[in-house]
């Protein structure tokens, strides 16, 4: 599965060519959520069901907690034909690492 570091995350949806699909649970969003624009919420409990609702023409960078739950999601989503999907390498607890700009409660 391919993979992409925080830094390379932020420059794809500084560059809109991506979209970051964030599949922690909403509770999890509540406390520290990921402050980018181009930020989708699709709770790993709810892909399943919603999965045809995220764009099949962008690339789609998954992210959770700290990397799992977005691996199982991206392959999820390979399987129903979205071909432009990868994993944000380490998850929230690496682009916290990286400083990168994240909302809290």
């Amino acid at each position: 599965m391919s993979q992409v570091d925080p830094a390379g995350a932020l420059n794809r949806l500084s560059q809109a060519t991506a979209w970051l699909v964030d599949v922690r649970e909403p509770a999890e969003v509540q406390r520290v959520a990921f402050d980018d624009p181009r930020t989708l919420l699709m709770p790993l409990s709810e892909l399943e069901r919603r999965h045809t609702d995220l764009p099949r023409d962008a690339e789609l960078i998954l992210a959770c907690a700290s990397g799992g739950r977005s691996q199982m999601a991206a392959q999820f989503l390979r399987q129903r034909g979205h071909p432009q999907v990868v994993n944000l390498a380490g998850g929230l607890s690496a682009w916290l690492a990286h400083g990168l700009p994240v909302r809290r409660s």
